[in-house]
């Protein structure tokens, strides 16, 4: 009976919201940890769309989309958290500012 009630729309606006609110930490917010976690929030909102999409087609096409999607992901966070964490040890008030200067 709940599936009935919760359709693909339903999925698809939950993930317009976390995009939304993805979005406006990216453009607000200038420590690099919390700019991190809101592209990794943008980046699960798109994996929940490719689902809702993949549900209501009966395909599996989406959801192994989303599979190598969080593969690359985790490697990413792996990478890229390792990086953030040894900068803001080193200098706790950074922002992506300075982290600009970071370019070779």
């Amino acid at each position: 009976m709940l599936a009935s009630i919760v359709t693909t729309e339903w999925y698809l606006v939950l993930a317009a919201m976390l995009f939304s609110i993805g979005m406006v930490g990216v453009m607000v917010r200038r420590n690099p940890l919390v700019l991190f976690m809101c592209i990794e929030l943008m980046l699960n909102a798109v994996n929940l769309t490719f689902v809702a999409f993949a549900r209501r087609n009966g395909d599996i096409g989406g959801q192994t989309t989303v599979f190598f999607v969080m593969v690359v992901a985790a490697a990413e966070v792996v990478v890229g958290l390792g990086i953030i964490v040894a900068i803001l040890r080193r200098r706790p008030t950074a922002t992506t500012d300075d982290l600009a200067e970071l370019k070779g």
